[in-house]
């Protein structure tokens, strides 16, 4: 039964392409996490990186003791691993803005973040680049099985629901990282604890994500839906 809402009663909100914002929303924040990576390994000059396991963040560049965004890479110097990571994250920024919808978008996004991964933008992105690309998979199709596991009834409210999960995940991710780089939490003195904080955090915008993918398919539903 398709449900009836008067043309006028719909906001421009009830068109967005719930997978589409989200998947480029963290696109666009994992590409400039890999730029923010690159930066600081190209600060540390044409040193050789000596290990696949790097520390992104050099001794001279640290604002805290723990502060090293620990990062995997396969290439010989943090100047090389800095600049391909600065150039990858930026490629992906533009992909995930104006390409994620095309024939390959979703591949290439995969492809893309991988190259990242292995010169060197970040280890933690995994957890959120792979349920990414897989979310992405189901952009502008049927949802036959989302269909069936989410009840209609429950598609409105998913509708309301999924741009605040969002904005919520992406807040607690920014700071989780800001606190992992600059080690600051008001309050919070002991190194341990603070890096423990900046984990936790991070772990949780990761949970919440999966929570934002599922709410934005109800969405999707719901605007397929009013538009048939």
């Amino acid at each position: 039964m398709t449900q009836n809402v008067p043309a006028k009663e719909r906001t421009s909100f009830d068109n967005l392409n719930a997978t589409r914002v989200i998947v480029t929303t963290l696109g666009v924040v994992f590409g400039l996490s890999g730029v923010n990576h690159g930066l600081f390994e190209f600060l540390q000059g044409n040193k050789p990186t000596g290990t696949l396991v790097i520390q992104a963040i050099g001794e001279a560049q640290r604002f805290w003791p723990e502060g090293t965004e620990e990062a995997f890479t396969i290439l010989p110097t943090f100047w090389i691993a800095g600049l391909l990571s600065m150039i990858i994250g930026l490629i992906i920024v533009v992909w995930s803005l104006f390409f994620i919808e095309t024939k390959y978008g979703r591949t290439v996004f995969l492809a893309l973040f991988i190259l990242l991964f292995l010169s060197g933008g970040g280890i933690g992105q995994v957890a959120f680049f792979i349920p990414a690309w897989a979310f992405a998979t189901r952009m502008n199709t049927p949802l036959t099985w989302w269909k069936k596991v989410l009840p209609r009834s429950s598609w409105p409210f998913l509708s309301r629901l999924w741009i605040v999960i969002l904005v919520i995940s992406m807040i607690t991710l920014l700071f989780g990282i800001e606190i992992a780089i600059f080690g600051i939490v008001p309050g919070m003195t002991d190194p341990d604890r603070i890096q423990n904080t900046a984990m936790l955090l991070v772990f949780s915008s990761a949970i919440l994500n999966i929570f934002v993918f599922i709410a934005g398919f109800g969405h999707d539903l719901r605007r397929m839906e009013l538009n048939d």
